[in-house]
């Protein structure tokens, strides 16, 4: 540690911790000290006093956060956040006519404009949930990267493509990887993003598998999302989605793979013979909303050592991009599932909030966990609101009780992004103003046009 002052000081938190077994822990009237936008120090109040004070560590800023609890930044793992544009206009229908009559066709209207204020919006809500990293993964991918650099957050961007535009969709999302890989200061993580299975041939996936380990790039793409993908690419094919991945070489690449609700119990063997980094998102009310069968494997994947993220998926499937509801969904979700109350618990759903969804974006070793050397993405909750009293149980409060609007400051790289529930880096007025006068254009579908053909 340096004699100069550091950056930012917190003190008298109550702060999340992982042991070596990695498990979840907590440790009171702690401080933490960030330099430079790294995490230098997390020590107790036996080694440091809680409160500011002259004996306290000096810093250029300085959050007296007595009372709150300190946590890992969450990360959304797999969304569409210009899609917030939509939350709301196509409710209550089955996956294929949400596709086909609603948000295919609005979605050929989309200009790089609508996508950038799109994105403004979601980062305002993601930041005011306490997400400080999201993986997104839609079309005209440049606006969003600018957003990212000018807001202040974390992102994993992949730029979407579908086999139906021909071989430029796939030297597009190549090109904006490797452009904007490690810009904004190396708060953005690229991708390249494939669609599906359904909506990119093999030809298109075995050369995105060979662009990817060419790049040292890793892929991130929607897959079984549904039982119905699975058992029609059985019937046409003989082979599931997931052994799609396997045979077009995607599964020997790094791929984070969206939702899997449709993973089989075949598919299983073929994730444990991957030669690839495999991850999973999860994003349950989504599939609550679409009356799908099945939900993610959770615990299937747990044993195989997969890591599984939390995500919320778009706003026009979701409603919105709180991953603290989908943490608490997860767990619920998958003691119903599974008929087994002790899974998961509050604290095994804390894990997957924290490191294993930093590890399911590729940024376990330097995210998801506040210790020294991880960058400082921080997040301070406020646990004192009458539906979260009394804490008998510190991991189930935050899950099961605590919401993202308990979210008191959020902190990406050691820059406070939100301060006592105040935005600090977006006008969320002037966004909703300017996306406000450009939503009718936006949601006209009398063209009879759409993107792409929702046909699993």
């Amino acid at each position: 540690m340096t004699d100069s002052p550091a950056d930012l000081v917190i003190t008298g938190c109550t702060v999340l911790v992982h042991d070596d077994q990695e498990r979840i822990g907590f440790e009171e009237n702690a401080t933490i000290v960030v330099r430079d936008g790294v995490i230098e120090s997390v020590t107790t109040s036996r080694e440091t006093p809680p409160a500011p004070g002259p004996e306290s560590p000096p810093a250029a800023e300085h959050i007296d956060a007595r009372g709150q609890i300190a946590l890992p930044g969450l990360v959304n793992c797999h969304t569409h956040a210009p899609m917030v544009a939509l939350r709301g206009v196509a409710e209550d229908l089955p996956t294929e006519e949400w596709f086909n009559d609603v948000v295919w066709p609005i979605e050929s209207n989309l200009t790089a404009k609508d996508v950038e204020l799109g994105a403004r919006l979601a980062c305002a809500e993601m930041i005011r949930a306490g997400v400080t990293c999201f993986a997104d993964h839609y079309f005209s991918m440049d606006a969003v990267a600018s957003v990212v650099e000018e807001c202040g957050m974390r992102a994993h961007l992949g730029e979407a493509y579908f086999s139906s535009q021909g071989p430029q969709g796939r030297e597009k999302s190549l090109e904006f990887a490797l452009r904007h890989r490690g810009a904004a200061g190396g708060r953005i993580t690229t991708a390249l993003a494939p669609h599906a299975p359904y909506t990119v041939d093999d030809t298109d996936l075995a050369a995105t598998a060979a662009l990817a380990r060419e790049h040292g790039l890793p892929v991130h793409l929607h897959a079984s999302e549904n039982r119905d993908q699975a058992e029609t690419s059985l019937e046409r094919h003989g082979v599931t989605p997931i052994e799609v991945l396997a045979r077009t070489g995607i599964l020997d690449a790094d791929v984070l793979i969206a939702h899997g609700t449709g993973i089989l119990d075949r598919d299983l063997p073929v994730f444990a013979a991957a030669s690839g980094r495999v991850s999973v998102a999860t994003a349950p009310r989504g599939y609550l909303k679409f009356a799908w069968p099945t939900t993610t494997p959770v615990r299937a994947l747990h044993d195989l050592g997969i890591p599984v993220g939390l995500a919320t998926d778009g706003a026009a499937s979701n409603n919105s991009l709180d991953v603290w509801e989908s943490m608490a969904l997860t767990a619920l979700v998958q003691k119903s599932t599974t008929g087994d109350p002790r899974w998961l618990t509050s604290r095994q759903a804390l894990h997957h909030a924290t490191l294993q969804s930093a590890r399911a974006v590729g940024l376990g070793d330097t995210l998801g966990t506040l210790a020294p050397g991880r960058r400082a993405d921080i997040v301070l909750v406020d646990l004192t609101g009458p539906h979260t009293q009394p804490v008998h149980d510190l991991a189930a409060t935050l899950v099961h009780s605590a919401r993202s609007s308990d979210v008191r400051t959020t902190i990406v790289d050691g820059r406070i992004l939100m301060r006592d529930r105040a935005l600090l880096t977006i006008d969320v007025a002037e966004v909703v103003r300017e996306l406000g006068e450009r939503l009718p254009a936006l949601l006209d579908r009398s063209h009879g046009k759409r993107i792409q053909d929702y046909d699993t």
